[in-house]
């Protein structure tokens, strides 16, 4: 029995297929914090959300303007049969029946201003921005020969402006439009969409062949993204901000010739036409939801630490691997003996390379945090390699290899396009280091 476990454990220690079992082992053992890592990761990144979402709804959430629209109230006429008992026949009455009818301007100018601002909750930082939009336009006439609604049928007198947002509590300003000579003041109505509307009192000297220039300001404060549906015949939009990373958004992209992005703003203009979109001037009875239409720009951050975090954890099982692959073939090369725990000792210290870096890019930028956070690492790794290798030229190459391999992770993170192709690349050079420095490992030792 003691001769038996002898050479079980002459064979664990003089077999090569044996070390990389055990090797393989405990790779998968560490994967278990490597995934405990990759949780609190995605708990953070939950966490800066939750907290971005709360600044974002008390200063002003993403901001959706439609409008403004002229609503004019008319009636139709519902036929019923009643039976009439004493005559013994079916007498015919009218109930009056009440609509709306919806009309979009003609043209549509908007432009719009915004200035972007931090703020700040702890650790956490959100981008907001305060807009000065200013849309001018007009109506031409109001037609109602669609539906065959008789002049004595439609309520000239109760005609109104309406005005639809998504962001009613980031509006700064009290909301007016100027309609030809007369101003006109817009007040919200309750109601339960997600559009919110604004609403004047009702408008004089509305007629069917009526035209209105009308203008209006509005500031608001929102986040994330501003967009507009484009009502008029004719929609122009020109968008000005300091916000370095736009993304336009939409069913419509700004004009390339005309769009600019530097590195303190972006300009854009839009042009849509009545014939680009799925809807006409006019809706009957009911104004439908067009926030399907709707377009503009969303201000993004560029990819966060969290993010970057996130990516770089992705890895985590790469880099353990090699990591603990070059130890191997050292050991196999070299006849010095490493233990399992050393092994255990080393894969546990590059896990916590990434408790590390998150816990520090919480506080610095992820450059730094990665500086500081790889070159513990490597240093701890180095250092503790130097009292198991005895010759000095195996720990600067454990120093080369982690740093090579930390700074390759580093260049396929910060880059976006490329990515892929560069990491395709760099795992196919070190498969090729690989082999060939396999080759001078004696296989029948297995």
């Amino acid at each position: 029995m003691e001769t038996k476990r002898s050479r079980i454990g002459n064979w664990f220690k003089t077999s090569i297929s044996a070390r990389m079992l055990i090797v393989g082992f405990i790779l998968v053992i560490l994967l278990i914090p490597l995934s405990f890592v990759k949780d609190l990761i995605r708990e953070r990144g939950y966490r800066q959300t939750e907290v971005i979402q709360e600044i974002n709804q008390k200063w002003g959430n993403q901001v959706t303007l439609y409008g403004p629209i002229i609503k004019i109230p008319y009636k139709t006429y519902k036929e019923e049969k009643v039976f009439d008992p004493n005559s013994k026949t079916y007498i015919k009455t009218f109930e009056d029946v009440f609509h709306d009818a919806y009309f979009f301007p003609e043209n549509l100018d908007i432009n719009a201003q915004i200035d972007t601002e931090s703020l700040e909750r702890g650790i956490y930082e959100s981008v907001v921005y305060t807009s000065d939009i200013h849309l001018k336009g007009n109506f031409q006439g109001f037609d109602f020969s669609a539906e065959e609604i008789p002049e004595q049928d439609i309520f000239w007198n109760k005609a109104t402006v309406l005005m639809k947002t998504s962001n009613l509590k980031g509006i700064r300003n009290e909301i007016s439009i100027q309609l030809d000579t007369s101003q006109v003041n817009l007040k919200p109505l309750f109601d339960d969409q997600a559009m919110s509307t604004l609403s004047s009192n009702f408008l004089k000297n509305i007629k069917n062949d009526t035209e209105l220039a009308f203008s209006m300001d509005i500031k608001i404060n929102g986040s994330e993204r501003l967009q507009f549906i484009p009502v008029g015949r004719e929609t122009l939009v020109n968008m000005k901000s300091d916000w370095h990373s736009p993304s336009f958004n939409g069913n419509f992209l700004p004009d390339d010739k005309t769009k600019k992005i530097r590195k303190n703003g972006f300009e854009a203009n839009w042009k849509v036409l009545e014939t680009n979109r799925q809807f006409g001037q006019q809706f009957f009875d009911r104004l439908p939801s067009l926030s399907a239409f709707s377009f503009g720009t969303n201000l993004i951050i560029p990819v966060d630490d969290y993010q970057k975090t996130e990516r770089t954890s992705k890895y985590g099982l790469m880099i353990i691997g090699l990591t603990l692959l070059v130890f191997l073939l050292i050991q196999i090369i070299s006849k010095i003996d490493i233990h399992p725990f050393q092994y255990l000792m080393i894969g546990l210290a590059l896990v916590m390379f990434y408790t590390l870096l998150i816990s520090i890019s919480e506080h610095q930028n992820y450059l730094r945090a990665y500086l500081i956070a790889g070159s513990a690492v490597i240093g701890l790794i180095t250092i503790y390699s130097r009292t198991i290798l005895k010759n000095i030229k195996f720990p600067l190459l454990i120093f080369s290899s982690m740093t090579a391999l930390y700074a390759f992770i580093f260049v396929i993170i910060q880059l976006e396009n490329y990515a892929l192709l560069v990491g395709s690349i760099g795992l196919f050079v070190i498969l090729a280091i690989i082999m060939f420095a396999s080759k001078k490992i004696d296989w029948n030792q297995s």
